[in-house]
C-alpha cells in the first residue's frame, strides 16, 4: 500500500478544512508539521503562477460552454485557439480549478448488505456527551484529488471533536481499519464503557472489528 507524499497530504488537509475541521487538530493527526503545510502549498501556488495564461483560457472556454466541457474538449478548443499544450497539463489544471462540469459528488458506500453481524443503534441520534471518552464515531470518507481517489478513515470524540486516530489509504480496505484502531488504542487503552458509532458499513460488521471492540470493553452501535 504506497504511503501518501507530503503534498497529497497537504492537499487532504485542504479538502478537510472545508468541511470545519481545525488546522491543528488535522496537521496532528495526519503528522504534518505546520511549516511542511505551507511549503506545499506555496508550491502549488508557483505552479498556478506559471500556469495563469493556460488557466484564464480554460476558465473561458469551461464558462463559455456552460460548464459542460471536459479534459478532451476543452484540449481540443485550446489547440483551436494555438495553445501548444497536452492533455495532461490541461487535466492537471483543470483538477486544481475543480473544474469538473455538472457531475454529481462521488461518494464512498461502505454497505454491502449483511456480511457480518449487525449492532443495534445505541446512540439513536443523541450525540451529546457530559465529557471525552464516552462516545466515539468512524466513517471512511472517499475524496477525489488530482492523482486519484482517497480514503481516510478517523475516529472522532463526539464531546471534543478530536481525531482520535486515522488512517490515510488509497483503498478502503480491513488493513486500514485495522490500523486505526491499533492507533486509538495505544492512545487510549482504557476505554471500558465508551460507544463506538457507526454505519453499517462491511468493515463494522466483520468480526476482527467487532471482537476489537468487545476486547476493550466497547459498546458497539450502528445506525
Amino acid at each position: 500500500m504506497r504511503s501518501a507524499t507530503q503534498g497529497e497530504k497537504a492537499a487532504l488537509v485542504q479538502e478537510l478544512r472545508k468541511e470545519g475541521h481545525r488546522l491543528n487538530d488535522l496537521l496532528d493527526a495526519i503528522r504534518l508539521s505546520r511549516s511542511t503545510y505551507y511549503y506545499e502549498l506555496s508550491k502549488t501556488d508557483k505552479v498556478k503562477e506559471r500556469n495563469a495564461d493556460l488557466s484564464s483560457e480554460i476558465v473561458a472556454i469551461f464558462n463559455e460552454n456552460r460548464k459542460r466541457y471536459g479534459v478532451r474538449r476543452v484540449h481540443h478548443e485550446l489547440l483551436n485557439r494555438g495553445f501548444q499544450v497536452n492533455h495532461k497539463r490541461v487535466q492537471r489544471v483543470m483538477n486544481q480549478l475543480e473544474l469538473f462540469g455538472k457531475r454529481p459528488k462521488e461518494k464512498y458506500h461502505s454497505y454491502k448488505g449483511d456480511v457480518g453481524k449487525v449492532a443495534d443503534n445505541i446512540i439513536n441520534r443523541n450525540f451529546s456527551t457530559e465529557k471525552p471518552l464516552q462516545k466515539w464515531t468512524t466513517d471512511v470518507s472517499q475524496f477525489n484529488l488530482s492523482w486519484g481517489k482517497c480514503y481516510i478513515s478517523p475516529i472522532l470524540d463526539m464531546n471534543t471533536n478530536e481525531i482520535i486516530s486515522y488512517n490515510l489509504s488509497t483503498s478502503p480496505n480491513m488493513e486500514q481499519i485495522k490500523d486505526m484502531l491499533n492507533k486509538a488504542f495505544e492512545q487510549f487503552p482504557s476505554v471500558q464503557g465508551l460507544v463506538m458509532h457507526s454505519d453499517q458499513g462491511w468493515q463494522y460488521q466483520h468480526a476482527f472489528y467487532r471482537n476489537e471492540l468487545q476486547k476493550h470493553g466497547i459498546i458497539q452501535s450502528m445506525s
